[in-house]
């Protein structure tokens, strides 16, 4: 049997479906937040900021980690996890999936 998986991007502030969503992050009270955003609405929460981000001031930027991101389309941790664990293997609960348990799930699916 195939399996097809599909990939819905919707905006966090309509939650409407839209292809060119984005993530992006703001910070109020020194807590961060990130949302996804259509254009459009991205457009309307710069229109809404602009006036405060042209009084305020700038304080830098912060780093922003380039670290690896999960392949939407394969397996999921958990899914290799659980599979691995029906199979036998002993796989930790956090962490990367070991590459002989990747290996064999992608073998047996």
């Amino acid at each position: 049997m195939a399996q097809k998986k599909i990939t819905v991007y919707t905006d966090d502030l309509t939650g409407k479906e839209h292809p060119e969503i984005s993530t992006h992050e703001f910070s109020l009270n020194g807590v961060k937040y990130e949302i996804d955003l259509s254009p459009d609405s991205y457009d309307e929460l710069a229109d809404a900021l602009a006036r405060f981000i042209q009084a305020g001031r700038k304080t830098g930027r912060t780093r922003v980690s380039k670290g690896r991101k999960a392949d939407a389309d394969g397996p999921s941790a958990v899914e290799m996890r659980t599979w691995a664990r029906s199979n036998g293997f002993e796989v930790n609960d956090r962490g990367r999936v070991p590459a002989n348990i990747r290996v064999a799930y992608e073998q047996a699916n």
